[in-house]
């Protein structure tokens, strides 16, 4: 059977499978192969820096001409960044983590849906009030960032579905197979918007120590913390938390965000570790799912898996 939903017409896709546009990681080839593939495809522009913008945007030729979007990190960016990226026709504009209402109009103006993720029902009030044409409703299990005090998958889509109506919502956070994707739809999400499953394959820019850690790890070793990000010196705000794999820094600082925040010593050490060598450059990020993560195929052929496992898991759910 084909699994129709509000997403896939709107966005004239075969499968209700987005591209979590991960920052870095979601670059044009992955973002071009996962719309190849049949799904939504979602270029990680993160902060919208330029010169990544300008290597990875042309990449999304090999798309074959199928629908892509860019997303971005809603505080990091400014209208020229959301600009330089409509020059390219994007079907659509993701905006995560922070207020969307600066960029909502421009976007809609230039004829590309609006997706807004949402991880808290004030957000969710919030991307309806503004129009949104999709709202992702993001669940704590996800990899990398969301909210320090949000809710589990689960209960949290449900809750958004309700209150968006009738605007479409995707479910995001802790799916990494078809299964997962099933269980979306059957909570009245019309498809999945999935991050981690999608680092472990060919075109993903993923470190290969990361990969190799994504591929080795398991839901019970994945943690949400600010350590990291105190540590790195990045500047996300303290509302948004990282689910990341472990890491020996987090082990020392667990806990102690504040102490570290003041430490210019620690945070130095932190750097001097990861030019050495010591550490990874950047944290692994990791959703609870990362269990079912054990193969590294392309993001096509994974595109693919998924909507078949899916259409065979609410298969048997129809026969019970």
């Amino acid at each position: 059977m084909a699994l129709t939903t509000a997403f896939t017409e709107l966005f004239g896709v075969r499968h209700p499978i987005a591209l979590a546009p991960m920052g870095g990681s979601a670059g044009g080839a992955l973002a071009a192969a996962v719309s190849r593939g049949g799904g939504f495809g979602m270029l990680g522009s993160g902060n919208g820096d330029p010169e990544w913008l300008a290597r990875e945007l042309p990449l999304l030729a090999d798309s074959g001409g199928k629908p892509w979007g860019v997303g971005f990190q809603t505080w990091a960016i400014d209208v020229n960044a959301v600009h330089r990226v409509l020059e390219y026709k994007p079907r659509a504009v993701m905006l995560s983590f922070g207020d969307p209402s600066p960029f909502a109009e421009r976007i809609r103006a230039a004829g590309a849906a609006l997706i807004i993720q949402v991880t808290d029902l004030d957000e969710a009030r919030q991307a309806v009030d503004l129009g949104a044409d999709v709202i992702v409703a993001q669940g704590t299990e996800s990899g990398g960032h969301g909210a320090r005090n949000g809710r589990s998958t689960l209960p949290f889509v449900p809750v958004v579905v309700d209150l968006a109506a009738p605007v479409p919502v995707l479910a995001a956070g802790g799916i990494a197979d078809g299964r997962g994707v099933a269980a979306a739809l059957a909570l009245g999400a019309v498809g999945a918007l999935i991050g981690t499953r999608f680092q472990a394959t060919h075109e993903a820019l993923t470190d290969p120590t990361a990969l190799n850690a994504i591929l080795a790890g398991r839901g019970q070793d994945t943690e949400r913390n600010r350590v990291l990000d105190i540590a790195r010196g990045s500047s996300w705000p303290s509302r948004y938390t990282a689910r990341t794999l472990g890491h020996p820094f987090l082990d020392q600082w667990r806990g102690r965000e504040a102490e570290l925040a003041a430490d210019h010593r620690a945070q130095h050490d932190y750097r001097d570790a990861v030019t050495r060598g010591d550490i990874p450059p950047l944290p692994v990020w990791a959703g609870e799912g990362v269990d079912l993560i054990n193969d590294l195929p392309s993001a096509a052929d994974l595109v693919g898996a998924l909507a078949e496992q899916a259409e065979k898991a609410l298969a048997r759910a129809g026969r019970q």
